[in-house]
């Protein structure tokens, strides 16, 4: 019976049980006064009474028929219920659709405070960037160090004849950039620009300045540029008179002709650049060959120039007096002070190390190469490895040599930063590396400018090496006298020095004992020179005389290698093998990235049937010299055997 009951309160509730686990989870999510209205109605549908649930306990157990009135009770409860029910989907279909529209608002809701959020990380990106911009404008202001010309004034009636400030202020910055194009050297230049160009026409909102007035404003405040203007006046007769002035640039006139405007705004250039640049315009007139102007430029304008700036006119100056054929020590005073005022002055002591050699006293060039590397941090470090170049031609590091000249020369617009054409030079190097094409590709490229001394010098030199490996003695001896001849020159004698004693030896080949003797009486206190003199005199028969200019060789210079390696050949020709290997192993010791001291040393070794040793040189030496054909078939042959 119990189960009965039990069963119909099942069916009772059965109209509306499928919908109720979602009525009640609706109340749960609307909450408030809709989810009470959803708790009234299921209260409603609970609410049948007792007796209603007897009734229909006794109506289904099969017993006696209701009476009337229970029966009549019953249905009016039943409708109640299905009535209610019904009621109760209506609302749930009423609420559903509001939740619709709830979740709808919330969806929107949380769009736009996305958009909202996305919105402000934007703004706050624009202004850090705004923000960095003008920290970089402020930082670039204290750095910069530019030379800008404003425009010029002029007359109304020049300017109808096409020469406005504008015009003439144009072509007093063309000429400060061919100024500067032609001024080789890799000390710092200004930039040049011109006050109207650099604009940059992006307006800075509700003040109407641009960010290149800003720019210009924060430079005057915070850089150290220097401002140069001035003014075009034309006399009744129509002669001009060209003024310019600027920071630190006293006003100074230049007067000519009607048609003499593009004179004398090269003139104008020229003071510009030597009030605002003094180093560099110092440099500019020993590259354009007028090293007493270079001279009386320094010597003048050296207590004016600002005290970071002197280093460099110092430089300058001592540059001069070599290329003139002056006093030797003055220059090297000078080199000195320059770097006494800039420690690391790299320049300035690659400078003490050629100089130095020219003055016969490699080995104390090579002190001051090594104690320049350690003050470096070794190399790669510090010091512009361009600047190692003496260094490298003392001590025959060939290869770092050769690969500095081409890192210049790509650094500085492919001309490099040296006086002369850098492509002989490398060709001077791929001929000591035994690279016969590279070197004559190099010879292609020059620039073949006879005005460049230097250059025309090299090529000569190189040509002449060429020949000497070839075995024609004569064109050899022909070249290299093409170069001694150039060699008087101070500039040539200077950037070259001990070059001079190679005619020597190709003298002597070419059956003139006579001017290979002058060659050695006159050539110098060079390691060259003297070792040169011990190759002719054991090929003349005389080895006791070569056994002492050998000796006097290494005595010269006894942390290079080459004295050395040429002691070490003429052991091992006259059949001291033990003795060559001794002084080859300190040509190799001294001279680590030489390829020659190497091979010589596997020949050694060949001689005494040692191959597997000879091998091992051979391999060394061609990671120095891996374009040398003979090195290539020693090599070779060491395999085999």
């Amino acid at each position: 019976m119990q189960s009965r009951v039990a069963w119909a309160n099942v069916q009772l509730r059965a109209p509306g049980d499928a919908q109720m686990p979602e009525e009640n989870i609706l109340s749960g999510l609307i909450g408030g006064e809709d989810g009470e209205e959803v708790a009234e109605g299921e209260a409603q549908v609970n609410a049948l009474d007792a007796g209603a649930a007897a009734l229909a306990a006794i109506a289904t157990a099969g017993g006696p028929r209701l009476p009337p009135e229970a029966a009549e009770y019953y249905r009016r409860q039943t409708r109640l219920v299905t009535i209610q029910s019904e009621h109760l989907h209506e609302q749930r279909g009423l609420l559903l659709a509001r939740l619709r529209v709830q979740l709808s608002q919330a969806r929107l809701k949380r769009l736009i405070d996305r958009l909202k959020a996305g919105t402000q990380l934007f703004i706050l990106l624009v202004a850090t960037l705004i923000g960095l911009g003008f920290l970089v404008m402020v930082r670039d202001a204290f750095a910069s160090r530019s030379v800008i010309v404003e425009p010029f004034e002029a007359p109304p009636a020049l300017a109808a004849r096409g020469l406005s400030g504008r015009v003439v202020a144009a072509g007093v910055l063309d000429e400060l950039q061919k100024l500067r194009a032609a001024t080789r050297t890799n000390a710092e230049k200004r930039s040049l620009s011109s006050a109207w160009n650099s604009d940059i026409k992006v307006e800075v909102p509700a003040t109407g300045v641009s960010l290149g007035e800003i720019d210009r404003i924060l430079r005057r405040r915070f850089g150290h540029d220097v401002m140069i203007d001035g003014d075009l006046v034309a006399a009744p007769d129509g002669a001009l008179s060209l003024t310019v002035r600027g920071d630190g640039v006293l006003p100074r006139t230049f007067t000519g002709g009607a048609d003499s405007l593009e004179a004398l705004t090269a003139q104008a250039a020229e003071y510009i650049y030597g009030q605002s640049q003094p180093a560099l315009y110092a440099e500019y007139l020993i590259n354009a060959g007028r090293n007493a102007d270079a001279i009386a430029f320094c010597r003048a304008a050296y207590n004016t120039t600002d005290v970071a700036d002197r280093p460099y006119l110092l430089n300058s100056w001592a540059d001069a007096i070599q290329e003139s054929g002056g006093d030797l020590h003055e220059a090297l005073a000078l080199y000195r002070r320059a770097i006494a005022l800039k420690p690391d002055y790299w320049l300035a002591q690659s400078s003490v190390v050629g100089l130095l050699v020219a003055m016969g006293d490699e080995e104390q060039a090579w002190r001051v190469g090594n104690a320049m590397t350690i003050q470096a941090g070794g190399r790669p470090g510090r010091a512009p490895e361009i600047d190692y170049q003496g260094w490298d031609w003392l001590t025959w590091n060939l290869q770092a040599w050769r690969s500095a000249i081409l890192a210049d020369a790509a650094k500085y617009g492919g001309v490099g930063s040296q006086q002369s054409d850098f492509q002989p030079n490398v060709a001077d190097v791929e001929v000591r590396l035994h690279d016969e094409t590279a070197a004559l590709l190099h010879l292609s490229l020059a620039a073949n400018d006879s005005s460049d001394v230097m250059a025309v010098a090299v090529e000569h030199f190189v040509r002449g090496r060429l020949a000497a490996e070839r075995g024609d003695v004569a064109q050899a001896a022909a070249e290299l006298e093409a170069f001694n001849a150039a060699y008087a020159n101070p500039a040539v004698f200077t950037s070259y020095p001990g070059y001079n004693c190679w005619l020597a030896p190709a003298e002597e080949a070419a059956g003139r004992p006579a001017k290979a003797d002058q060659i050695l009486a006159t050539g110098g206190r060079f390691v060259n020179c003297y070792r040169f003199r011990g190759d002719i005199l054991d090929g003349r028969g005389d080895w006791a005389g070569a056994r002492k200019a050998y000796g006097e060789a290494v005595a010269l210079a006894p942390d290079l290698p080459a004295a050395w390696y040429s002691w070490g050949l003429a052991l091992a020709r006259h059949g001291d093998l033990d003795g060559a290997a001794d002084r080859l192993k300190a040509a190799a010791l001294r001279g680590p990235h030489w390829a020659d001291p190497r091979k010589a040393l596997g020949d050694v070794y060949g001689r005494q049937g040692r191959w597997s040793e000879a091998l091992g040189e051979y391999d060394q030496a061609l990671r120095y010299a891996p374009a040398w054909p003979a090195l290539r078939a020693a090599r070779a042959e060491a395999a085999r055997r």
